[in-house]
């Protein structure tokens, strides 16, 4: 079923929307969300000193810069390859320990003559160590604060990619260096900007033939590894970032051939090797990576994906899986193949294994809610209950396994990937469906599954110390309080007595926080002229979810109820969220 998007605010602009927020005439729902809600929430979220995006291009090099300087002392260079290879590198496995760390060592004694590709993977090592950190283990470690530490390294990045000829590089480990950077970016980085830098890694990786299977097989066998387990994972981060900026170019498509990776030891990949190893043993070292890129592979091929992304590429996606033999085209039979091959292996006792578990289990449930979405009628008015309730259970799962990773004390170094994929879209839904249908069978178990789940996504990051919490500002919150509020009213409003969710009360909860503080800093400004100009605001205070959010990442005592600024791939119909018709471009997926 093919799905075209209706951007109806693209033309008209904001006016004659103030008062659309109701029923009309003809008995619609009344809008969940509009597209012009959130491109202002990302234009309110990056306009401030906060915004680096003018130096993703790496238009200049900072005068005076002696690159030696920027490094680390030695003993903290060795903590932070430690670091990134207890939170990092299990995750993403695009480096090859065996051989890196005695390189590691060898540039950490001398400084002024490390290679220059050698040394922006150095960097962006540093980056990405300090990335995986909380702002309490930061400061414990630096006695400054995380954004300050990761800045400077990010700094060294790019004069380190500079002198490296990033652009025009045909080296792995300077490409590697650039998609290592660019993750830690994300956090402080406009998504639509960063969308930019990643079209540009991708076309070097394609430039180098990462992409392709026939170029690959001619390196040797670590070095093959290595660039395999560097294209999907920068396929996948792609794919994360393209979700949020309704980009249909996301490159996990049926249109290279580059393998999935190995589940293998870094001790079975010698440099010495010509021929690719045989897996022994699928709970490997990168048992995650690799059960990340099998879940990958299926949804580049499956027709609910490219649904939404390229709907024309459904058959050339079914050429190719019949093609290179992916014998699993019923999502049935994958599910059931993780299961038994990855899943049903995996020990949860150790903190690799339950990331993989779980991660896989969302995944699943992701692809899932993915299919319904995909094959649901195109009226929602056609739509049997049995068709609801199942989205209802899909999104529920989508959460429930959310959580299971979040609430995880084992997997704490872990976390920064999973902040990069706040489950929005399934908070959506069941807002959605909650709105219309405020007493289903499943409503009670979406309320108790969204509250499990914002216990430990969203409340006490004073303690969590959410490592994406990086900005002074997040209207996003106001977006997503709207949804749940909007979705309480609808139960409210019958007569029958009701215990207040806790996702309600801590919403309620931290708007008050929110008034009182805006109030406050409203109170220290001066009175403008015109009281009626159109010029930036603070907030709207008597709206039901003004665009506004005060919390200070540096603070965080102060804030009950932070929201990570993650998740909203956009996908919208004009009078509507209606999930029959938008495009949420590689939304089914990757990771919200």
């Amino acid at each position: 079923m093919n799905r075209t998007t209706v951007y109806a605010d693209d033309d008209n602009g904001d006016q004659n929307h103030d008062n659309d927020a109701d029923s009309d005439d003809t008995g619609s729902p009344s809008p969940i969300l509009r597209k012009r809600e959130v491109v202002k929430a990302w234009d309110e979220l990056y306009d401030d000193h906060l915004n680096r995006s003018e130096h993703l291009l790496f238009c200049s090099r900072s005068a005076g810069i002696e690159l030696s300087t920027l490094h680390p002392p030695q003993a903290q260079i060795f903590k932070l390859w430690q670091i990134y290879l207890e939170n990092v590198d299990p995750l993403l496995k695009l480096t090859h320990t065996p051989t890196f760390q005695p390189r590691i060592i060898d540039a950490a004694s001398d400084l002024t003559s490390v290679p220059p590709n050698m040394e922006a993977l150095m960097f962006a090592i540093y980056c990405m160590a300090v990335f995986s950190l909380t702002q309490y283990q930061c400061q414990m470690m630096f006695g400054t604060p995380r954004g300050d530490v990761i800045r400077g390294y990010q700094l060294g990045a790019r004069e380190a990619l500079l002198n490296c000829g990033f652009l025009k590089t045909s080296d792995r480990e300077c490409l590697t260096a650039l998609h290592l950077y660019l993750i830690s970016l994300k956090s402080e980085t406009d998504p639509r900007s960063l969308a930019s830098m990643l079209a540009t890694a991708v076309r070097i990786a394609q430039r180098m033939g990462i992409d392709s299977e026939a170029v690959n097989s001619k390196y040797p066998a670590l070095e093959a590894e290595l660039r395999r387990r560097l294209w999907w994972s920068l396929v996948l981060f792609d794919s994360r970032i393209a979700e949020m900026t309704d980009s249909r170019l996301a490159t996990l498509l049926p249109t290279w051939d580059c393998k999935v990776p190995l589940s293998v030891n870094d001790s079975a990949l010698r440099n010495d090797m010509k021929n690719r190893p045989i897996e022994f043993e699928i709970t490997s070292e990168a048992v995650f990576a690799v059960t990340r890129c099998r879940i990958g592979n299926y949804i580049r091929h499956s027709a609910s994906h490219l649904d939404f992304v390229n709907p024309t590429m459904k058959y050339l996606a079914e050429k190719s899986r019949l093609a290179h033999g992916l014998e699993y085209g019923d999502l049935v039979e994958f599910e059931a193949m993780i299961e038994t091959n990855y899943i049903a292996r995996c020990d949860a006792q150790n903190p690799l294994h339950f990331m993989t578990i779980w991660w896989a289990r969302v995944s699943l449930a992701k692809v899932q809610f993915a299919h319904y979405l995909s094959t649901r009628a195109t009226d929602p008015d056609k739509e049997t209950t049995e068709q609801r309730d199942d989205g209802l259970r899909r999104a529920c799962d989508m959460l429930e396994c959310d959580t299971a990773l979040m609430e995880s004390p084992s997997i704490t170094g872990y976390r920064w990937l999973i902040y990069l994929h706040f489950p929005f879209p399934a908070y959506i839904h069941l807002a959605q469906d909650l709105k219309q249908r405020p007493f289903s069978g499943h409503a009670s178990r979406a309320w108790e599954v969204m509250s499990a789940n914002c216990e430990v996504r969203l409340m006490g990051l004073e303690q969590k110390d959410n490592p994406m919490e990086t900005k002074p500002n997040n209207p996003f919150f106001s977006i997503f309080a709207g949804l749940i509020l909007q979705a309480w009213a609808s139960r409210e409003a019958t007569l029958v007595q009701l215990d207040m969710p806790i996702i309600v009360a801590q919403i309620k909860q931290r708007m008050d926080h929110m008034n009182e503080r805006a109030a406050a800093l409203r109170d220290q400004l001066p009175v403008p002229e015109d009281a009626n100009s159109n010029g930036p605001v603070l907030a709207d205070q008597g709206s039901f979810y003004p665009l506004y959010s005060q919390h200070d990442p540096m603070n965080m005592g102060m804030e009950p109820f932070p929201m990570p600024p993650t998740q909203d791939s956009i996908g919208f119909e004009s009078t509507q969220w209606n999930w029959s018709a938008p495009n949420w471009s590689a939304m089914p997926y990757r990771g919200w």
